[in-house]
C-alpha cells in the first residue's frame, strides 16, 4: 500500500498556549479583585489604623482617599484624626481654628459624647473625628489617667455600631496616642514610601505592634503595607519594592500608589482624589486598593 500524500496525512496537534500572568508593580500575579458586594447589614465597624512612626509616607493621603473609595461602594466610614498636626481634617477643608470640639475633648472631658464631636465631610457616607494642635497636650495629660492605653478605645465604643469601617490616621511617632490608636484597632495599615530610608524604620514598628497585641490587645493584626510615592521606571523604587515583598511576603498589597501631582491638587482643593480627579490613575489606584482591603480582611 502506498503512503498517503502529504495532504492526506493528519495534522499535527495544535500547540497548547497558556497565558502568561499578568505581574503587577510588587512583582507577583495581579489577582482578580471582585466588585464590593452591597452592604446588607450595618454594624460593627472593623477599626484599621494607618501607622507608620515616619512621616511624609502617606498615611493621611491613605487615610482620605481609601475611606471615600470604601464609601463609594457603599461602605458607612468614620475617620479620626489623630495627629496633633490635624492634616487630615485640613486635607477636608476644616479650618483647625474653628473647630468647637475635637478629639481632644473627647479624650479628655467626661461628658463630651462621641456622637457631639463627629462632623460629616463633603462625602457621602464618610464622616470625621475632627483634631487640630489641642492633642498634642492629651500625650501628656493621659500618662496620669488610669488605662490610659485603652481611653481611644473607650471613646469610640459608641460609634462603632453605626460605622462599617474606621480609619484612625496617626501621627509620626510611636508615642502614647499611637499606642492608644493600636490598642482601639482591629487590624493595622502599614503606608510605606518605596525608598530605601523608609524601609529601616519597619522593624521598630513591628515590634510595637507585636507588644502591643502581647500586652494590651491580642485581636491586632497587620492587615497590609502599603507601597506609596512608587516610581517603577527608577531602578531604585523596584528594588526597594521587592525587598519590601521579600521581608512581608503576603502581607505586601498587590495596589501600590504612584507618585501623581493631583494628589497635591486634591488636598489643596479640600477633597479626596476620588471627586476632585475621579478618573485619574491616583483615585483609580485607591479604588482598587479599596476592592482588595474589603476583599481581604471586610468581606471575607
Amino acid at each position: 500500500m502506498s503512503d498517503p500524500l502529504p495532504f492526506e496525512r493528519p495534522a499535527a496537534p495544535a500547540a497548547t498556549t497558556t497565558a502568561e500572568p499578568v505581574l503587577g508593580p510588587t512583582g507577583r500575579p495581579m489577582p482578580e479583585l471582585p466588585e464590593p458586594r452591597p452592604v446588607t447589614q450595618r454594624g460593627h465597624a472593623r477599626v484599621v489604623a494607618m501607622c507608620n512612626q515616619k512621616g511624609g509616607v502617606g498615611k493621611t493621603t491613605t487615610t482620605i482617599n481609601l475611606g471615600a473609595a470604601l464609601a463609594e461602594y457603599g461602605r458607612k466610614v468614620l475617620l479620626v484624626d489623630f495627629d496633633p498636626q490635624g492634616s487630615l481634617s485640613v486635607g477636608l477643608g476644616l479650618n483647625p481654628h474653628e473647630m468647637d470640639l475635637t478629639v481632644y475633648n473627647l479624650l479628655m472631658e467626661r461628658d463630651v459624647d462621641v456622637a457631639d464631636v463627629i462632623v460629616p465631610t463633603g462625602v457621602p457616607g464618610m464622616d470625621l473625628l475632627p483634631s487640630n494642635i489641642d492633642l498634642s497636650a492629651a500625650e501628656v495629660q493621659l500618662v496620669h489617667e488610669v488605662a490610659r492605653e485603652q481611653t481611644l478605645q473607650r471613646v469610640l465604643a459608641p460609634a462603632i455600631e453605626n460605622y462599617d469601617v474606621v480609619l484612625i490616621d496617626c501621627q509620626p511617632s510611636l508615642g502614647l496616642l499611637t499606642v492608644n490608636a493600636l490598642t482601639a484597632s482591629d487590624g493595622v495599615i502599614v503606608p510605606l514610601e518605596c525608598e530605601y530610608f523608609a524601609l529601616r524604620g519597619v522593624a521598630l514598628l513591628k515590634t510595637t505592634i507585636d507588644k502591643v497585641r502581647e500586652r494590651l490587645n491580642p485581636k491586632l493584626e497587620i492587615d497590609g503595607v502599603l507601597g506609596t510615592m512608587y516610581d517603577g521606571r527608577t531602578l531604585h523604587g523596584r528594588e526597594v519594592m521587592e525587598r519590601l515583598v521579600q521581608a512581608w511576603g503576603d502581607k505586601v498589597f498587590h495596589t501600590v500608589i504612584r507618585r501623581t501631582v493631583k494628589f497635591s491638587d486634591s488636598t489643596v482643593a479640600g477633597e479626596p482624589i476620588t471627586s476632585y480627579a475621579s478618573s485619574s490613575t491616583g483615585a483609580e489606584a485607591y479604588r482598587q486598593l479599596a476592592r482588595e482591603v474589603l476583599a481581604r480582611c471586610l468581606d471575607g
